[in-house]
């Protein structure tokens, strides 16, 4: 008989099932049959009922086989050895699908150990203990199979963001040390530039690790949010220096806010930044603030007077190493960590970031608690 796993296919939603291996024996018959819905095995909620009517189901078969074999004219020392090796083989049998999904389980966790974390125990309708581990031993194998999709796809973001900047100063030193390009001013600044990538890139990955490793401990301080704010702006400004956007800030007066400044700032400033990047030039950028003291909360809106968002892009776009495809701003590159790591600064202070519908533009709103609690 074949026994089979369930695994998840991964070119379409639809589960297929996988041959795993070949076992030669009458027991793995039972494996179909005995998780069937309208046997008792998964009926009860307990592993003690089953066990229980397995008993007297062994028990009643012995006993009308023992009564017929007598009755037929046997001797008892032939009708015993035959009605004990009935009942026996009926309690093997029964036993075998009642544990048919810890045999499952244990395929399922070699194939693990070998890096196949699509493979699920196939189950049906188990009530009892069992029916819950086999559950619980799923969702165990989805939460790893994502976390090996994650760090694959991690693995990937990463070299191929830290391949380009250094493939284009590779290219640009080459340049200058073969005499193809003369050692100008303006060659030597997009040298500079390239490096100011990969150092932005590199602090990114730093945070990321942060993020990946959990919240961290905060420096928790009290201070002038209108102030904070504008410094957060002013080198944002001088930054954009040639493009004109006008930052517009609307921020009521005397709102103090708790929590860690540093945190706070990647949150503000990968938001402003983000608004910015994806508005054309010579357009504004609107910041409005205001407290609820009721709620203990502040919130803070960041508009751009470009593009909206669409509903279906707005949760992917707070994913790491995730871009804009199209639209103002796409064609600069980013490393895609802006958002994610402003999502993660505003976790750490119990807050959200999120998009919000906005007929003028791409509406960022975020959400923080006035005074912070761990």
């Amino acid at each position: 008989m074949t026994k089979y796993l369930t695994r998840n296919n991964k070119n379409n939603n639809n589960n297929s099932v996988d041959k795993v291996d070949k076992v030669d024996s009458f027991s793995e018959v039972t494996l179909q049959s005995a998780l069937h819905p309208n046997r008792f095995i998964g009926f009860f909620a307990s592993l003690k009922g089953e066990l229980s009517a397995i008993i007297v189901v062994a028990t009643a078969i012995a006993f009308v086989m023992a009564w017929f074999l007598l009755k037929v004219g046997l001797s008892g020392w032939i009708a015993m050895p035959i009605t004990l090796a009935v009942a026996l083989g009926i309690t093997y049998a029964f036993s075998r699908g009642l544990t048919a999904p810890l045999r499952q389980m244990r395929d399922a966790s070699e194939a693990m150990a070998d890096g196949d974390y699509s493979v699920r125990v196939q189950i049906e309708n188990r009530k009892d203990e069992v029916g819950k581990l086999t559950l619980a031993f799923n969702e165990m194998a989805e939460e790893l199979e994502h976390a090996d999709n994650m760090r694959r796809d991690l693995i990937a973001n990463v070299s191929h963001e830290l391949r380009t900047p250094v493939s284009a100063l590779q290219a640009m030193v080459e340049n200058l040390a073969d005499g193809v390009v003369e050692p100008t001013p303006s060659n030597m600044e997009a040298i500079l530039n390239q490096i100011h990538k990969l150092a932005d890139l590199i602090t990114f990955l730093l945070d990321l690790s942060r993020v990946e490793a959990g919240a961290e401990s905060l420096v928790i301080t009290e201070f002038d949010f209108k102030d904070f704010l504008n410094s957060i702006v002013e080198p944002i400004e001088i930054a954009d220096a040639g493009h004109n956007h006008h930052i517009s800030l609307n921020v009521e007066n005397d709102i103090t806010l708790v929590g860690d400044k540093n945190r706070l700032s990647q949150l503000f400033t990968n938001v402003v930044s983000n608004s910015i990047k994806h508005s054309a030039d010579n357009t504004k950028i609107l910041i409005t603030a205001k407290s609820n003291h009721e709620k203990n909360t502040l919130v803070c809106n960041v508009i751009n007077f470009g593009n909206q968002i669409p509903k279906e892009d707005r949760a992917d776009i707070f994913r790491k190493f995730v871009k804009g495809s199209q639209g103002i701003g796409t064609e600069s590159g980013g490393t895609g960590l802006g958002l994610s790591i402003a999502r993660w600064a505003a976790q750490l202070h119990n807050g959200t970031v999120k998009v919000v519908d906005d007929k003028r533009g791409a509406n960022f709103e975020i959400t923080l608690p006035l005074t912070y609690n761990e």
